[in-house]
């Protein structure tokens, strides 16, 4: 059988794996290209047995990386979430973690001017249309992988890695509130009328308390993937979030057309839990709120990178629901606010403010690892 071979990396970014591919190495012709990638990634099969991606939300993802076409960026990014449930791939969001992986594959690939001992690069995030500012550590010409910085959700220590996205307020919306209303109310079958916020920074998210759901909010991936009432009640809110900010026309279509984005996350006060992954105890007075994070229909295992600056941001905007969860316990005074999640703690330096009755972004920054796995040629049938 005849095969086509298409130059693949993979990587670890943050707390995913992705498929990164040079767009110069990807048909043009977009049909052609959608069948390439899901027959790289293997999808749809819930195995993803015949491809790359991992069976896991968090390890079946694409980032694509080419030349700017803004003249205030070094290079385009486009992240894609591939359902391998699914002949799909999602491209309506971005993702924080994969992103983190950009200017490292961008700097060893020689896309960009290299300087050292740090270089800065500047990614057009051709999802949002948002520009983000990424800080890495090079030798020799190429990124510096090994360092002391660790991050929950990943064995190890690495060389840390900044990235800023202070400009993606308004992602998809085009405003930091995309109802103008710090909480509104919803009606959700099985559960009743419930306040919400919908924030939108680097990728749209609708916060709920996890107390009006009858949750604790520290539970663990499996207690929640396994509770089918719950996964139905937290897939309406986002799906109702979708139909809000103009990303669906019902609840069907957005399971259907848009899975991955905006996001669902439920949020409580500051409590003492133990990480899923390792059994190590959280201490509440090491986070300022703790929050679980619906990713694909499933809870995300650790906490979204986009996830991570819209919760951070939410916990700056006086009167959502994250700002009162971490408000409770007088916490938050400082800049760098932690966020509690399954695996540990994700924190993020975020500062707002409001000006003439809207909210401003003023910065949101998080610090990731990644480290390139493989290089090589995936091969995949032809008869594209």
């Amino acid at each position: 059988m005849k095969q086509v071979k298409t130059r693949v990396t993979i990587m670890r970014a943050g707390t995913s794996k992705g498929i990164f591919i040079n767009e110069a190495d990807l048909p043009k012709d977009e049909k052609k290209r959608t069948q390439r990638i899901l027959k790289i990634f293997g999808s749809p099969d819930i195995r993803q047995i015949d491809g790359l991606g991992g069976a896991d939300p968090l390890t079946s993802k694409l980032a694509i990386i080419g030349p700017a076409t803004r003249e205030d960026a070094d290079v385009d990014y486009t992240f894609g979430q591939v359902s391998y449930v699914a002949p799909t791939i999602d491209y309506s969001g971005n993702c924080g973690n994969i992103s983190s992986g950009v200017a490292p594959y961008a700097v060893d690939e020689g896309l960009v001017k290299v300087t050292e001992p740090y270089t800065t690069v500047r990614v057009h995030n051709t999802n949002t249309g948002k520009i983000l500012v990424e800080k890495v550590k090079v030798e020799d010409g190429m990124t510096v992988v090994d360092g002391d910085y660790a991050i929950a959700g990943v064995p190890g220590t690495s060389e840390k890695i900044e990235i800023d996205f202070s400009d993606t307020a308004g992602s998809k919306t085009g405003k930091l509130l995309p109802t103008g209303n710090t909480i509104d109310k919803m009606t959700v079958n099985g559960v009743g009328e419930i306040e919400f916020s919908l924030v939108d920074a680097a990728n749209p998210v609708v916060f709920v308390r996890a107390k009006d759901l009858g949750l604790t909010g520290i539970e663990t991936p499996s207690q929640i993937d396994k509770d089918e009432r719950i996964l139905k009640i937290l897939e309406q809110i986002r799906g109702n979030a979708a139909i809000i900010i103009g990303a669906a026309k019902n609840l069907e279509d957005a399971l259907k057309n848009s899975p991955a984005f905006p996001m669902v996350a439920f949020v409580s006060e500051a409590q003492t839990y133990n990480d899923f992954t390792t059994g190590k105890v959280i201490d509440e007075k090491t986070v300022d709120f703790v929050s679980r994070l619906m990713f694909m229909q499933v809870m995300h295992k650790t906490y979204a990178g986009t996830g991570t600056i819209c919760t951070g941001s939410a916990a700056r905007i006086k009167g959502t629901i994250v700002n009162e969860v971490m408000e409770a316990k007088d916490r938050g005074k400082e800049q760098i606010i932690n966020i509690g999640h399954p695996a540990g703690i994700i924190d993020i330096d975020v500062a707002a403010h409001e000006e003439n009755k809207e909210w401003k972004l003023d910065k949101a920054a998080i610090n990731r690892t990644a480290r390139r796995i493989m290089d090589g040629y995936c091969y995949t049938p032809a008869g594209e």
